[in-house]
């Protein structure tokens, strides 16, 4: 037995341009952010080591995708992350945070310029304050891939990923990314947080902006 229908083909009538008023628990992500107190537990040659970190993030509405019969909303996000004073880059990041409203299902796809993608997913009412998302190095769907140097040394096999969305207009997530490193018999967990505070609202996506399809 298969979810989907049995036309692939046919694109949903009467679609809603606006990306910004479909984007279930993902509208009060929109926008611009930044976070002044993350923190980061990595591992290192003598043991985990904390580093506390600033992170800016961009997140703006793509047009609604189709894939025939399925319809997506979605976010296009950038990460910057510096240690506190520093010019110099700790962490970038790119990739599309996406809402199914039929299935109320999450998709996060994230690519380091380290030789690491992901896609990890979860499911969510269209009001939810909080959601997790997860990924799998062995799921075929919302898998893991490393390039070979990373997946010698420092394998990922979970990642998963919780956002908690604040009656104040913030939102934090707190991340867990399970390692097996080389030499070591038991997982690492290689962790991240932080609160995010906005600092410029969203731009709309280019169909709402001309108000046509």
């Amino acid at each position: 037995m298969t979810e989907f229908a049995a036309d692939i083909y046919t694109e949903p009538r009467d679609i809603d341009v606006d990306t910004l008023r479909n984007l279930g628990p993902l509208r009060a992500m929109a926008g611009v952010w930044e976070g002044q107190r993350g923190l980061d537990v990595k591992p290192k040659a003598e043991g985990p080591k904390k580093q506390a970190f600033f992170e800016r993030i961009e997140l703006q509405p793509i047009d609604p995708q189709t894939n025939g019969p399925q319809l997506l909303y979605g976010l296009r996000y950038h990460t910057h992350i510096t240690k506190p004073d520093q010019v110099k880059t700790y962490h970038e990041q790119v990739g599309y945070w996406l809402w199914e409203p039929a299935t109320e299902t999450i998709i996060h796809t994230l690519t380091i310029p380290r030789g690491l993608v992901l896609m990890a997913s979860g499911k969510a009412p269209a009001d939810a304050r909080t959601f997790t998302l997860v990924a799998r190095e062995v799921d075929p769907h919302f898998g893991i891939r490393s390039a070979p140097f990373l997946d010698h040394a420092f394998k990922t096999v979970e990642f998963q990923i919780q956002v908690s969305l604040h009656d104040d207009g913030s939102w934090g997530y707190e991340e867990d990314t399970v390692l097996m490193i080389q030499g070591q018999s038991a997982p690492f967990h290689h962790t991240d947080r932080n609160l995010l505070r906005k600092i410029a609202e969203p731009q709309p996506n280019p169909l709402a902006r001309t108000g046509t399809d």
